[in-house]
């Protein structure tokens, strides 16, 4: 596939700060990458540095092949859709979406034609002669995106363009961004604190932390083989618990240093004795009866319950946290079994928390 965006050894320092090092990422021509991690990881850097909004201090970065370390941001030929609409409030939508090309000296019959198509791709047909003011939240972050969209620029990059949005209208609006990059075959580079986000709209997944990036892959991958405890942490929701643990005299099993008397066999050969972090996801841990002999033995604390789902939180330190079904009889204070699947279970070095899986 052709390379739309290559960022290679990205640095970018703001005096004595390190924002970004050693950035390699690239970016095929059509993808939907997603930048994700915690506030101040260096993603919305990152997407600024691609825009030319802010100035590299070190490594290369090109745009559909061509060297764009020095070039401004209006000739790099990308869109940017804000987290703040930025429409003109005394524009209506047929003239919010063509202004970039009235500033291009684009015949106006020709404008309003574009105006046209854009908004049946974007859904807002009907609404062209409205003003900002008379849209709703999601209206007028579609008439933002289709005035990325007239444009067809090289690549569209999205700063949290959903953080404003409640959160029914968020979900729907995932969809819509997606379906507009399938539609249009657009390469799309997105910035979310949001991992659900993350993983349901992107192709590719970005994780960063401190400007570094800790793994980059398919969303499932990430999801199956986090590289590190912190990808593990970051990437599903809940978030993954962690265990202390320690491995067998054989050397392929560990045990939790918890409530727990199991013995669990692990697929990978590890030397004997090493004190390890055992990874399990919520969804993984199934409950049976107190003191199974593949899990351990927790008080059920708080329970939240949403309907379709139910979380139940133990008593017991390090927190356990079970997803389970939303019908679930079991009640605060009851003791409860975790039955645990060894091919579920996560391992990570307890000094380096570097995956053992490789």
């Amino acid at each position: 596939m052709t390379a739309q965006i290559e960022i290679i050894d990205v640095q970018k320092h703001y005096g004595s700060f390190h924002a970004l090092r050693d950035i390699n990422l690239t970016i095929p021509k059509g993808q939907f990458v997603a930048l994700v991690g915690p506030s101040g990881c260096g993603k919305s850097t990152l997407l600024r540095s691609i825009a030319g909004l802010e100035s590299i201090s070190g490594g290369t970065m090109r745009i559909a092949g061509e060297v764009v370390n020095d070039m401004p941001p209006r000739k790099r030929d990308l869109a940017m859709v804000f987290q703040s609409y930025a429409l003109y409030p005394h524009m209506n939508v047929r003239d919010n979406l063509t202004y970039a090309l009235r500033l291009k000296r684009i015949p106006r019959a020709e404008r309003h034609a574009k105006a046209d198509e854009v908004a049946k791709v974007i859904g807002l047909e009907a609404l062209l002669d409205r003003y900002p003011r008379e849209l709703s939240g999601g209206q007028r972050q579609r008439v933002a995106m289709g005035r990325a969209i007239i444009r067809e620029p090289k690549a569209f990059l999205f700063d949290e363009p959903l953080s404003n949005l409640d959160a029914a209208l968020r979900v729907k609006m995932r969809k819509e961004v997606r379906a507009l990059h399938d539609r249009i075959g657009a390469t799309s580079v997105y910035v979310t604190h949001d991992q659900i986000e993350a993983m349901t709209m992107a192709d590719h997944v970005v994780v960063l932390r401190a400007g570094v990036i800790e793994q980059q892959g398919r969303p499932m991958e990430l999801y199956d083989r986090p590289a590190n405890r912190f990808v593990a942490g970051f990437i599903g929701s809940p978030a993954m618990n962690f265990v202390p643990a320690v491995t067998g005299t054989d050397g392929r099993s560990v045990t939790l240093e918890m409530t727990s008397n199991a013995r669990l066999p692990m697929d990978i050969q590890i030397a004997e004795g090493r004190p390890v972090t055992a990874g399990l996801r919520p969804e993984h841990l199934e409950i049976c009866a107190p003191d199974p002999e593949d899990g351990m033995t927790i008080t059920v604390g708080a329970i939240e319950r949403t309907g379709s789902s139910c979380y139940l939180f133990s008593e017991e330190a390090p927190e356990i946290i079970i997803v389970t079904d939303g019908a679930t009889g079991v009640q605060q204070g009851e003791r409860i079994g975790l039955r645990i699947r060894p091919e579920r279970v996560h391992l990570f070095d307890r000094d380096s928390t570097v995956s053992l899986r490789g």
